[in-house]
């Protein structure tokens, strides 16, 4: 384990957690406007890819070899930082990552909403938190 690896995952967390904090804010309204509900799903997608990409730099760090992000996300299963639902959320959301671009049409804006506030957040959120423990141990 070397030490830059521990300062570049280490920095990602803290932009993940500022970007988590702003999703954080956005799920808490309780309705949106067409543009507020846009700045929602933009909002997600630079949480999302934060939070894959600081599950990555800590694999590395700790020596798996993720080649994409469904690898990391299967490897962060297997390192233990996601649980077995959290892990389907996830890799749902790369899948879905293509409805999002897509929020100009008021029912995929809806559902991606629905998406991201019920499932996407929630399992963010509990990403940050195991990645959290591990920093501070």
């Amino acid at each position: 384990m070397d030490t830059t690896g521990a300062a570049r995952w280490r920095q990602r967390m803290d932009n993940f957690g500022t970007a988590l904090a702003r999703l954080d804010e956005a799920c808490a309204q309780p309705s949106y406007t067409n543009l507020e509900r846009a700045g929602l799903a933009q909002t997600f997608v630079f949480s999302y890819e934060l939070g894959w990409k600081v599950l990555r730099d800590l694999l590395l760090h700790e020596g798996y070899d993720p080649n994409s992000p469904r690898d990391v996300i299967r490897q962060g299963f297997e390192a233990g930082y996601l649980d077995e639902d959290d892990c389907e959320t996830f890799l749902d959301a790369v899948g879905k990552r293509n409805l999002l671009t897509h929020t100009y049409r008021d029912e995929t804006a809806r559902e991606a909403e629905a998406l991201i506030k019920e499932r996407y957040h929630p399992m963010l959120r509990r990403l940050y938190q195991a990645l959290e423990a591990k920093r501070t141990a």
